[in-house]
């Protein structure tokens, strides 16, 4: 009897950690949208990347779920962090004039994952992803993980980190370009200024 109060509680515990993560997930991903200040949105993209890694550990997938802190909360998010800073108010500065387009982009990107969304549950309704695979207790261990990724996936891993290495880059290129457009309008106001005549004197 006890045993089973136990496994009760415990699995109670175990939605109730689900629930609150699912509520967390979604509540820092609308954040990341809607926040108008990219810094703010960063912070809210780390509380996503955290409570996914929640949804992980409760799918006993801890490799994942350690790797998505350690790797994209931790190194990926600190990357943004400092590249918003280094850029500051003129973050929007490189995408002006864009905003038709991009918001264009991000529908048709919208529309796309629902249709894949629905296309998986009716598939799943339909029991046609019903088939179990075959899967070895070894599968999702840190050690295959690191074998297959050292092995097999060698060129994509290396790929991955270029293009962080190019995205931190091209921030840092971006953030000094447009603090030269400040500092040129800057030297350009000060000197209109001190040229405009003082304006006369009343009688």
């Amino acid at each position: 009897m006890s045993l089973l109060v136990a496994s009760t509680a415990g699995e109670v515990i175990v939605w109730i950690v689900w629930v609150l993560a699912g509520l967390a997930l979604l509540v820092s991903g609308f954040a990341v949208v809607l926040f108008s200040n990219p810094f703010y949105s960063a912070l809210a993209l780390i509380g996503n990347l955290g409570s996914l890694a929640v949804l992980y550990l409760l799918l006993s997938a801890e490799f994942v779920a350690a790797a998505q802190v350690l790797v994209y909360a931790g190194a990926v998010m600190v990357m943004f962090l400092f590249v918003i800073a280094y850029i500051g108010e003129r973050a929007d500065e490189p995408f002006a004039g864009r905003r038709s387009l991009a918001r264009v982009a991000a529908v048709v990107a919208g529309v796309a994952l629902l249709v894949e969304i629905i296309v998986v549950i009716v598939q799943d309704a339909g029991g046609r992803l019903s088939t179990q695979a075959e899967i070895s207790g070894a599968f999702g261990s840190p050690r295959q993980i690191g074998t297959l990724f050292l092995t097999d996936h060698l060129l994509a891993f290396e790929v991955t980190s270029i293009i962080l290495l190019v995205g931190a880059v091209g921030g840092v290129v971006l953030g000094s370009g447009a603090r030269r457009r400040m500092d040129d309008n800057d030297e350009e106001g000060g000197a209109s200024a001190v040229q405009q005549p003082a304006p006369p004197e009343a009688a």
